[in-house]
């Protein structure tokens, strides 16, 4: 007679959590085993993803606050609004906050990307060494989740680089070999006044995609993560790999939004992943700005297909 696995825990608190986490551990790899998972694609093809990958890499701030993200049970909040709209998608994080959410038994059916985050923290003496410090493609797997995202900046003037990326190499085989997403964040970033800053030109970006979707043996599952910049017509001429708009930390919601409807519609383009922009709005409503960028992702479905 074979053994039927327990029910995971699922917490109702967050001392709930906390209470978990001290006692048994184990519930976590258990809550992940019973998830119920979602192909990364259907439906419509577009996918909605928020994002939360900031605090691991010590970002904090959104827009004139800087301890916007302090509290990880406020972001969790916001998260859990977010993803309650049925047109989100999903969700990319790191461990931490995923494991929060899956025993929160909100990630069911959902799309998840773990982040392998970056050790490079913004304004350290090491900032360009981004070995990876996060999720692995072996973790990513044994979760089901659905992909890993990794940062590439990509620094001429620092010797580094090179290492980050092989790093990023290794990860997109890793993940390749497992059927897994390999989702690309690639940079053409430089130090002014000793703070290091991207490129966002279209011409550095389009060198930046360029070098980033040739990393790895395969591109198969490789998708790219780019910013919404000037000229983007021209810069998603550079390639033909799934990719999703990331939203960064707009200081005008509504010209970021116009943004966004414009690029979504561009032959390589299948979605968002917003994290600031929409968790912390400027009048804290999220589930009104979610409301917001839903259809946009979904509307650009519908004129992309000749539908509606």
């Amino acid at each position: 007679m074979s053994e039927v696995a327990a029910p995971a825990a699922r917490c109702a608190s967050y001392a709930d959590i906390t209470a978990l986490r001290a006692a048994d551990p184990g519930a976590i790899a258990a809550a992940w085993a019973q998830r119920t998972t979602r192909p990364a694609i259907r439906g419509d093809g577009r996918l909605m993803i928020v994002a939360a990958d900031h605090p691991a890499r010590g970002a904090l701030a959104v827009g004139s606050r800087p301890t916007a993200m302090n509290s990880r049970t406020d972001l969790l909040d916001r998260l859990r609004a977010a993803l309650a709209n049925p047109g989100v998608d999903g969700v990319l994080a790191t461990p931490d906050i995923l494991d929060d959410l899956v025993l929160l038994g909100a990630l069911e059916d959902k799309v998840v990307f773990s982040s392998f985050n970056r050790g490079g923290l913004a304004g350290a003496g090491f900032e360009f060494d981004d070995r990876m410090t996060a999720a692995t493609a072996e973790s990513t797997a044994a979760a089901r989740m659905n992909g890993g995202k990794m940062l590439c900046r990509i620094a001429l003037g620092d010797p580094g680089t090179v290492a980050t990326m092989e790093a990023c190499a290794q990860a997109i085989d890793a993940l390749a070999a497992r059927g897994l997403i390999a989702m690309v964040e690639p940079f053409l970033s430089v130090r002014v006044d000793g703070k290091v800053r991207n490129d966002l030109a279209p011409d550095a970006v389009i060198k930046s995609i360029h070098i980033g979707q040739g990393l790895g043996s395969t591109s198969a599952y490789t998708w790219m993560k780019l910013p919404v910049v000037d000229e983007m017509d021209r810069v998603m001429e550079a390639t033909t790999l799934p990719t999703l708009l990331l939203g960064g930390d707009p200081t005008d919601p509504d010209e970021a939004f116009a943004s966004w409807e414009k690029a979504l519609s561009l032959p390589s383009v299948r979605g968002l992943i917003v994290g600031r922009a929409l968790l912390y709005p400027p009048d804290d409503d999220v589930s009104a700005a979610v409301a917001t960028a839903v259809p946009l992702v979904r509307s650009a479905a519908s004129a992309g297909t000749g539908k509606g």
